[in-house]
């Protein structure tokens, strides 16, 4: 059974989460802020959290950056009633792989946190499905309806990441210190480089398409 963890400082809110994923089938475990979340994550393991923002303490972006900061992958959920742009795009900056503004659809969260924990259990199992593309990170192979071929790494390792999170924006830096490491000296431009490359090669590819967010960086789209 799948274990949730839930920090959302409204209690009601948590009692109503709590009780909707339990009879979806899930294990929750319910905290009032981020402090109490890092705790809990400290004493036992959970396959996806979701988490509030404005929580006392510790808020849900700095909850998100420390888990992230400190290697942990696990699939997060932002739930919040923050909803201007720059307040999601500062959840997914931080780490965060859903976002969700209050007052939310109940069902359709539910949807999600099924979406997040299949999509990480492929990743657990070193690969990814996108319609009938599959990307198998061992091989840095990439498997389509009519051929397979094997990708440089880098270029691999890109897709990879931004296929992880269809729809997820990632900028140039993140993805630099991602794939290339923070010590690295090239500059972002090689981002924009090697994603031409990746649109060269995807180009027929009706499963996916690489989106650039003026401004801001790239993502990957399901189609």
């Amino acid at each position: 059974m799948f274990k949730i963890l839930i920090a959302e400082d409204d209690r009601e809110l948590r009692q109503l989460f709590a009780h909707i994923l339990t009879k979806s089938g899930y294990f929750t475990h319910s905290v009032s802020n981020g402090q109490e979340a890092l705790d809990a994550l400290d004493k036992d393991y959970y396959d996806l959290l979701i988490s509030d923002i404005m929580m006392p303490v510790l808020d849900g972006y700095e909850l998100v950056r420390l888990l992230r900061s400190s290697g942990n992958q696990m699939p997060i959920m932002i739930i919040t009633a923050k909803d201007a742009f720059d307040d999601m795009r500062e959840g997914f900056n931080s780490g965060a792989d859903d976002y969700m503004i209050k007052p939310i659809n109940i069902n359709e969260m539910v949807l999600r946190v099924g979406v997040l924990l299949r999509r990480a259990q492929m990743i657990n199992d070193r690969k990814l499905i996108i319609g009938k593309t599959i990307l198998e990170l061992d091989s840095l192979t990439i498997y389509t309806e009519n051929d397979n071929f094997v990708l440089p790494q880098k270029e691999f390792m890109l897709l990879y990441k931004m296929a992880s999170s269809p729809g997820k924006i990632f900028t140039r830096h993140q993805l630099m210190d991602e794939i290339w490491g923070y010590d690295n000296d090239s500059d972002t431009h090689t981002i924009d480089v090697h994603i031409a490359r990746l649109r060269d090669r995807f180009r027929n590819n009706k499963d996916f398409k690489i989106v650039t967010m003026r401004g801001v960086g790239y993502k990957v789209m399901k189609i």
